[in-house]
């Protein structure tokens, strides 16, 4: 970890550069996000964005990091992931989400 390492904009982590990671469009690429803005997340926060919360609900209310940090689904993951080191990954529980 060094001081320049970037911070996850979801679980406020460095995010070093051994660290599992990816980018995540703040609007879905299939909800007119393709070009739109993205924000770089440890590995795990992405799933567990995409595993919580349909396409069209993070394009139409979750677009920006602060809203998704903020919704009360995420708070049980945030304050359990708080305490892992910046490069702990593990899969997601419960696979991808029911589509309804």
């Amino acid at each position: 970890m060094t001081e320049t390492d970037p911070i996850c904009p979801l679980c406020l982590r460095p995010i070093p550069r051994e660290a599992r990671q990816s980018l995540h469009h703040l609007v879905p690429k299939l909800r007119g996000g393709k070009n739109g803005p993205t924000v770089l997340l440890h590995q795990i926060c992405h799933n567990e964005i995409h595993k919580t919360f349909r396409e069209t609900e993070l394009a139409r209310n979750l677009n920006t990091a602060d809203a998704l940090r903020a919704h009360p689904a995420m708070q049980p993951f945030l304050t359990w992931i708080a305490s892992r080191p910046p490069t702990f990954h593990a899969r997601s529980s419960g696979g991808r989400r029911k589509r309804r």
